[in-house]
């Protein structure tokens, strides 16, 4: 058997095909839970805690230097914990949520098993 029959095997079976759709539809339910959290979940969070903006919560760890041409601009370096509260927020409505599907899935197993 050639190797691009091989290959067509593979890409035909069930299994590829599934995991390639499972691939694109958790890629575009990422991007709705990162919007979620970003444009939902953390303003009125930040409001309750003080009017904060997790997105520019930062440290600066060397500020910026700004010069006047010829001599380029350096950009400051910070460290931006923030926008890691945001993303582990992210993770774990995501983790949640697949729990959630296994947990149905595994129920909907047992149901049939019987």
């Amino acid at each position: 058997m050639s190797m691009l029959q091989e290959f067509k095997e593979f890409a035909i079976k069930g299994n590829a095909v599934e995991m390639a759709v499972g691939i694109v539809i958790g890629a575009s339910f990422g991007k709705i839970v990162t919007s979620l959290v970003n444009d939902v979940m953390m303003p009125p969070i930040g409001v309750l805690l003080g009017g904060v903006d997790f997105k520019s919560l930062k440290v600066v760890l060397k500020a910026a230097v700004i010069n006047t041409p010829p001599t380029p601009s350096i950009t400051a370096v910070t460290l931006n914990y923030g926008l890691f509260i945001n993303t582990v927020i992210d993770f774990l409505i995501v983790a949640f949520c697949i729990f959630l599907v296994v947990k149905g899935i595994n129920y909907l197993k047992k149901g049939s098993a019987k």
